[in-house]
């Protein structure tokens, strides 16, 4: 009992808190989004408010579970972990249930499990495992594609499941290998792949290639003029336009038409307030209405009558936006911001090289997730359909985002018996 009582006085206390805040704040805000004066009772568990108390409260357990595990369990059975979820993933392909258009659920009763969520964590903790191994060495190749090959194998059977949204988050783990040492080129180039790809969409790919060959013909005037380095320009040029290219193409005969248009009305190329662009155009309509102070706990008239879809779900924010104000909402961006900063912190704390990089990576998911739902709420980013963290409704979301930070929470209440 002497040992429980230790490792609960080590935690963060801060990140806890931050942690029961927003959980705090995601349950009231689903009350007032899908609030029905038939059932005003707060932990109805016949409505989507009652049923995420039961969610909360589960969560809570499975904080309390993993704080009293050995926490060298999650080292030891992190490629179990890994496994079991791959499998799971796979098995949803067979035997999962469609929701919306995403075949990525197990269907049990009344209760749906989503096991991409969960996969989250499980990558998480392979990548750590093997980023921490002793005889990990950056500079051999195997050592650079064994960690993608974890991301990357996730990241395909989500895609499979048409669940672009939670595919996307592994891009996260680009900010882990970047911290352990992989080039900032391959961010550069990420940064440069991403400004291409919104230039094929936004003009002529004909234009954009040309403006690419033009670029590659000034750079020569800061470079050696040897013939290794003009054929290496000339390759960059050549691999540029491809990609340019490919952006086109994939986008005209790969997506889907409702993706497609999602695209398009992103980028102003479409107006569509009524179809793919009804969302997000009701959804900063909401926000906006909320001016500065909000208008008020439940009087949301956006959120009343149910003008945004998915409204306790991916477009939480808005509810939040709405009733809370510019003060409310600033209020949840900064405790998001301030829970990964002090992660950050406290994965650079660590003197066990797993804590850290599995820090790094809770920090990671946390950040991606956070920024692409309320930038989608916004009309900054296309929909693609993933929660925010411990406000969204949903068993299967809290429970991984709980499990997800609490690994990291009694790994750190540890740091200071593990090496």
């Amino acid at each position: 009992m002497k040992q429980e009582k230790s490792i609960f006085r080590n935690i963060d206390r801060g990140i806890v808190i931050i942690y029961l805040l927003l959980v705090a704040i995601g349950w009231v805000s689903i009350y007032a989004a899908v609030y029905d004066e038939s059932h005003s009772s707060i932990l109805d568990l016949t409505q989507s408010y009652g049923k995420q108390a039961l969610w909360i409260v589960t969560a809570l357990v499975l904080a309390l579970m993993v704080m009293l595990t050995d926490v060298k369990f999650f080292t030891a059975f992190a490629y179990v972990i890994y496994g079991i979820t791959i499998a799971l993933l796979l098995g949803v392909l067979v035997l999962g249930h469609e929701i919306a258009g995403s075949k990525s659920w197990f269907q049990i009763g009344s209760f749906a499990l989503q096991p991409a969520e969960f996969a989250k964590f499980a990558t998480n903790l392979a990548v750590a495992r093997y980023l921490s191994a002793l005889d990990f060495d950056d500079k051999k190749m195997r050592s650079r594609i064994v960690p993608l090959l974890f991301i990357g194998i996730p990241m395909l059977l989500i895609l499979l499941q048409n669940d672009t949204g939670s595919a996307m988050v592994y891009l996260a783990f680009a900010i882990v290998l970047y911290r352990q040492g992989m080039p900032g080129n391959i961010l550069m180039i990420g940064v440069i792949a991403v400004i291409l790809a919104v230039a094929a969409l936004m003009f002529d790919k004909f234009w954009v290639m040309g403006v690419v060959a033009v670029l590659g013909a000034g750079m020569l005037l800061f470079i050696r003029r040897n013939r290794s380095n003009i054929l290496k320009l000339l390759g960059i040029v050549v691999i540029a336009a491809a990609f340019v290219f490919t952006v086109d193409f994939a986008v005209q005969h790969v997506l889907q038409p409702h993706q497609k248009t999602r695209i398009n009305v992103l980028l102003g190329k479409e107006i569509d307030l009524k179809g793919a662009g009804y969302n997000v155009n009701q959804s900063k309509i909401a926000i906006g209405s909320g001016g500065f102070w909000g208008k008020g706990f439940l009087k949301g008239t956006q959120t009343k009558f149910n003008f945004v879809p998915e409204q306790s779900t991916d477009f939480i924010f808005c509810t939040v936006g709405e009733e809370w104000g510019f003060v409310g909402a600033s209020l949840v961006l900064g405790l998001f911001i301030y829970l990964c900063i002090r992660i950050i912190i406290a994965a650079e704390r660590q003197r066990s090289e797993f804590s850290r990089v599995y820090g790094y990576g809770v920090a990671s998911i946390l950040f991606f997730h956070v920024f692409v739902n309320i930038g989608m709420t916004i009309g900054l980013i296309p929909v693609i359909g993933i929660p925010l963290p411990f406000l969204s409704y949903g068993g299967s979301s809290l429970w991984a985002f709980t499990i997800l930070l609490f690994i990291f929470v009694k790994q750190d209440s540890n740091r200071l018996q593990l090496v």
